[in-house]
C-alpha cells in the first residue's frame, strides 16, 4: 500500500524542489501509484483551498514564496540606479518581495515597463528578497487602465476615466486585489485574448481610493500619467542632511538690492532681480540688469540620490490643489528658495543693454544674495499705477521704476527681433478648502509680469551664448519653424477667415505676428491665435543647438528655473565648469548623457502637461456638472470626422457635438479644409464659427462634456429629418441619454 504524504511534507517538498512541482513529480517522489494518485490529488485540492498552494497550469507552488523562473516587470530605476523588477502575478499575503535585477555583460537595455523570463535567486538581504538575471525579454509595457471598479459575480469590471474609452475591462476573481466596489483602480491588461462579452481583461495593481473625494481630480492625473509623487528614503535624508552654502569661492552681493517678483501663491522663489541706469559714458540711455537664480547646483550634486531623482522626474509638475515638486521641500521651498532677508547661494548674470534694449554685454557669477522683497505681480504692477503700500512705497525709486525703465528700453529691441506674438490667456481655477471648484476664470496679464519674463529670456540668452563662446557642451531650448504642412493648414483657415499669410518666402515670426495683427480686435482673434499656436513644433531639450523659432533667437538654453527644471540645473553645473567654480560642475557623465537627458526630460515635460491638462478638464467638468442644460455661447475650436469641439467662452472649456446628433443627414469630413458639411442641408461646420450650444452632460471623472448645437453664427439650424432616438431641435434642456450618462451614473451610483 502507498504511504500517502501528509500536508507538511508536501509543502516541504514543493519548498525544496521549486522545478519539480508536478502532480507527476510530487506522486514519483513520494512513491505513489494507482489508486493513491486519487488521495494525493485531494490533499493537493485541499491544500489549494486552503490558500497554501496555488496551481498554475499542471503545476503546484506556494503562493508566498516566487518559482525560480518566472515573469517579472522592469519597474525603472530608484534614485540609487538600480533596477527593480516585480513578478507579474502574486498571491500570497502582503505586498511582493522587492526583487534587484542584476545585469550580466552583454545583456540588452531595459527599460520601465518591459517585461523579461527571468531567474531568481533568493539572498539574504535587508534591501531585497530575490535578485534576478535575463534569461530573455518578452515585450514591453501592458495597456495601463486608471478606472472605477465595480464588483460583480464573476470578480468585477473597472470602469475607465479616460474620456476617449468605449469600452469596460473585467476582472478576473484572482486579479482583484482586495479592491472594493466604487474605488478608484490602476490596472494593467492581462494577456490570453478577451474575456466575456469580447471585453479585455485586466488585473489590478494599485488600489487609490475614492474618486469622489476631495483633491482627488490631481490624484488621478498622476497616477494616470505615471508621474513619481514620492521621494525614496536616501533621497529625502540627502535633503535633509542638507546645510546652508558659504561664502567660500562666491562673490558678495548681499549689498545689492535684488527682489524677487512671482504670483501671490507661488510655491518657490528661482530669481531675482535689479535694475539701475548704466552710468558708462560710452553707452548712454543704457541700463544695467542683474538676474540672480537660485545656486541649486551647490545642494545637487552630480551622481547624487537627489540628482538621480531630479533627472527621473524632469521638472515639477503644478495642478490647482498641490505641486510634485523636482526636489524635496527642504530644498525647494527652503534652502534653494530665494526669501526674503535670509543669505542665499545663487548665480548671477550681470548684463548690459543700450538705450534701445538690446544686450551688448554680459557677465557671470557665483555669489551670495539677500533678497531685501519678496513681492507679487499684482502688488508691483499697483505701485507702477500709483497705489503703493507700505512694503512698496520704500521701493519705488531705488528698485521698482529702474525695473520698468529698463523694461520700456527691451520693448524696441523686442519689436526689432519681432518674438510670436501669441495672445492666449492662461485659465486660473480657483478651489475652496474642501477641493471643489469655487471659480473659473483667466489670470490678469500685467506690465510686472512681461517685465520679468523678458529678464528671464535675456538672462537664458545670456547663459547660452557664454557657454557656446566657451565651447562647452549644453543642452539648448530648441523650438524648430512649422512644418510645410501645419502651415499650409494655418493659410487655409487664415483664407476662410478673409486673412491672409503670405506664402513663397522663408517663414519669419514676423509674418506670423502680421497675421496676428490682422485678426486683432476681429472675431477671429481668437481662432488666428489657436490656430498658429497648433501650427508650432512642440519645442524640446536637445545638445545640438537649432535655435528657437518662436523667440526668433539663435542661442537659447534655460537657465532661470533650476528649481523646477532639470535642464536649468545641467546649464548651471556647465557654467561652473567653464569658470571653474568648483568641483559640481558638469560630470563626464553628464557629458556622455546629454542627448538621453534631453529626450527624458522633454518627455517629462510632455508627460506633466498632459497630467495638467487633464486636471483642468476634470475641474472644468466637475465645475459645470451643477449646470448641465444651460446654454453657452462658445467657438468651434476642432473638427474630426466623429463631430465638432466647441471652447466655451465663459470658462474656455472643450466639449464635443457628436456628429450622430446632428441629424439623419451624411456629414461629409473635409480634413484640408478642416470642416463637416451636411449633405442635404448644406449646414457647414468649420473651425472659427460661433456657435450657442446646450451642456448635455458633464462627466468629472473623466472630463468629458457633451453639448447640443443649438444655433450658428446666431442662426438657428436648419430642420433636417433625424437619426437615432432623437434630435436636439426642440429637445426639452437636459441630459442626453448617452454613453458617457450612463457612465456617469455607474460611477455615481451609491455602494451596495
Amino acid at each position: 500500500m502507498n504511504n500517502i504524504p501528509t500536508k507538511e511534507e508536501i509543502l516541504e517538498w514543493i519548498s525544496q524542489n521549486p522545478t519539480q512541482t508536478a502532480k507527476r513529480d510530487i506522486a514519483r517522489a513520494f512513491g505513489i501509484k494507482g489508486a493513491a494518485r486519487i488521495d494525493l490529488k485531494r490533499l493537493l485540492k485541499e491544500l489549494e483551498t486552503e490558500g497554501k498552494l496555488q496551481k498554475r497550469s499542471k503545476t503546484y507552488r506556494d503562493p508566498d514564496t516566487l518559482p525560480p523562473v518566472t515573469i517579472v516587470q522592469v519597474t525603472g530605476p530608484s534614485s540609487d540606479g538600480d533596477l527593480y523588477v516585480r513578478p507579474m502575478e502574486w498571491t500570497g499575503a502582503g505586498d511582493p518581495p522587492r526583487i534587484l535585477f542584476i545585469p550580466r555583460k552583454g545583456d540588452p537595455a531595459l527599460g520601465a515597463g518591459e517585461r523579461i523570463l527571468a531567474r531568481l535567486t533568493a539572498v539574504p538581504s535587508d534591501d531585497h528578497a530575490f535578485e534576478a538575471r535575463l534569461i530573455r525579454r518578452i515585450g514591453t509595457n501592458p495597456q495601463k487602465i486608471i478606472g472605477v471598479f465595480r464588483v460583480s459575480a464573476e470578480g468585477g469590471r473597472i470602469v475607465p476615466i479616460d474620456k476617449g474609452a468605449d469600452k469596460d475591462w473585467l476582472v478576473p476573481a484572482g486579479a482583484v486585489n482586495d479592491a472594493k466596489d466604487g474605488e478608484l483602480v490602476e490596472a494593467e491588461q492581462l494577456g490570453g485574448g478577451g474575456g466575456r462579452m469580447g471585453l479585455p481583461r485586466a488585473q489590478i495593481v494599485q488600489r487609490l481610493g475614492d474618486p469622489t473625494a476631495p483633491r482627488a481630480v490631481s490624484l488621478i492625473a498622476i497616477h494616470q500619467h505615471g508621474i513619481p509623487d514620492a521621494f525614496p528614503d536616501n533621497v529625502v535624508a540627502e535633503a535633509d542632511a542638507a546645510e546652508p552654502a558659504s561664502m567660500k569661492g562666491r562673490t558678495d552681493l548681499r549689498d545689492m538690492p535684488l527682489i524677487t517678483i512671482d504670483p501671490v501663491d507661488a510655491r518657490d522663489r528661482d530669481d531675482a532681480c535689479l535694475a539701475h541706469a548704466d552710468d558708462d559714458p560710452k553707452n548712454p540711455g543704457g541700463h544695467i540688469v542683474w538676474v540672480a537664480i537660485a545656486d541649486v547646483a551647490y545642494y545637487v550634486t552630480p551622481g547624487s540620490a537627489l540628482d538621480r531623482e531630479a533627472r527621473l522626474r524632469g521638472n515639477s509638475t503644478y495642478f490647482p490643489d498641490r505641486v510634485v515638486p523636482m526636489l524635496p521641500d527642504i530644498l525647494s521651498g527652503d534652502l534653494c528658495s530665494l526669501h526674503e532677508g535670509v543669505d542665499r547661494a545663487c548665480i548671477a548674470v550681470r548684463m548690459v543693454l543700450d538705450a534701445d534694449g538690446a544686450k551688448i554685454g554680459h557677465s557671470f557669477v557665483r555669489g551670495m544674495m539677500r533678497s531685501v522683497a519678496s513681492l507679487n505681480y499684482a502688488e508691483v504692477q499697483a505701485a507702477m499705477d500709483g497705489e503703493t503700500t507700505d512694503r512698496t512705497a520704500p521701493l519705488m525709486d531705488d528698485i521698482i521704476r529702474p525695473l520698468y525703465a529698463a523694461y520700456e528700453a527691451t520693448k524696441t529691441a523686442r519689436a526689432v527681433r519681432q518674438p510670436l506674438d501669441l495672445d492666449l490667456p492662461e485659465r486660473r481655477i480657483q478651489l475652496s478648502d474642501d477641493g471643489k471648484v469655487t471659480s473659473v476664470n483667466y489670470y490678469e496679464r500685467f506690465d510686472a509680469h512681461r517685465l520679468i519674463e523678458e529678464f528671464m529670456i535675456l538672462a537664458n540668452v545670456a547663459a547660452a551664448e557664454e557657454l557656446v563662446t566657451r565651447k562647452r557642451p549644453l543642452l539648448f531650448r530648441v523650438h524648430e519653424e512649422p512644418s510645410p504642412e501645419k502651415l499650409d493648414a494655418l493659410r487655409e483657415v487664415a483664407k476662410a477667415s478673409g486673412l491672409t499669410l503670405a506664402k513663397g518666402q522663408v517663414l519669419q515670426t514676423r509674418h506670423l505676428n502680421q497675421l496676428l495683427r490682422q485678426a486683432e480686435g476681429t472675431d477671429q482673434d481668437e481662432l488666428i491665435n489657436i490656430s498658429t499656436l497648433r501650427s508650432m513644433t512642440q519645442a524640446y531639450y536637445g545638445a545640438t543647438n537649432f535655435g528657437h523659432f518662436g523667440l526668433a533667437l539663435r542661442n537659447y538654453a534655460h537657465f532661470t528655473s533650476p528649481i523646477r527644471r532639470y535642464a536649468d540645473l545641467l546649464v548651471h553645473r556647465a557654467l561652473i565648469t567653464a569658470h571653474g567654480w568648483g568641483k559640481d560642475g558638469l560630470s563626464v557623465d553628464d557629458i556622455e548623457r546629454l542627448d538621453e537627458t534631453g529626450k527624458q526630460i522633454s518627455d517629462a515635460e510632455r508627460r506633466s502637461m498632459a497630467a495638467e491638462r487633464d486636471t483642468t478638464d476634470r475641474y472644468l467638468a466637475a465645475y459645470l456638472s451643477e449646470r448641465v442644460g444651460n446654454e453657452f455661447s462658445g467657438r468651434i475650436s476642432g473638427i474630426q470626422r466623429f463631430g465638432a469641439f466647441v471652447k466655451l467662452d465663459e470658462t474656455g472649456a472643450d466639449g464635443l457635438i457628436p456628429i450622430r446628433t446632428l441629424g439623419r443627414e451624411f456629414f461629409h469630413h473635409d480634413a484640408d479644409a478642416n470642416t463637416l458639411r451636411g449633405s442635404d442641408s448644406g449646414l457647414t461646420l468649420g473651425i472659427g464659427l460661433r456657435v450657442t450650444v446646450r451642456l448635455a452632460e458633464a462627466v468629472p471623472v473623466t472630463g468629458g462634456l457633451m453639448l447640443e448645437l443649438l444655433s450658428v453664427d446666431g442662426n438657428a439650424l436648419p430642420r433636417t429629418p433625424q437619426r437615432g432616438r432623437s434630435s436636439f431641435k426642440g429637445r426639452k434642456a437636459g441630459p442626453a441619454k448617452s454613453k458617457a450618462a450612463k457612465l456617469k451614473k455607474k460611477i455615481e451610483r451609491k455602494r451596495r
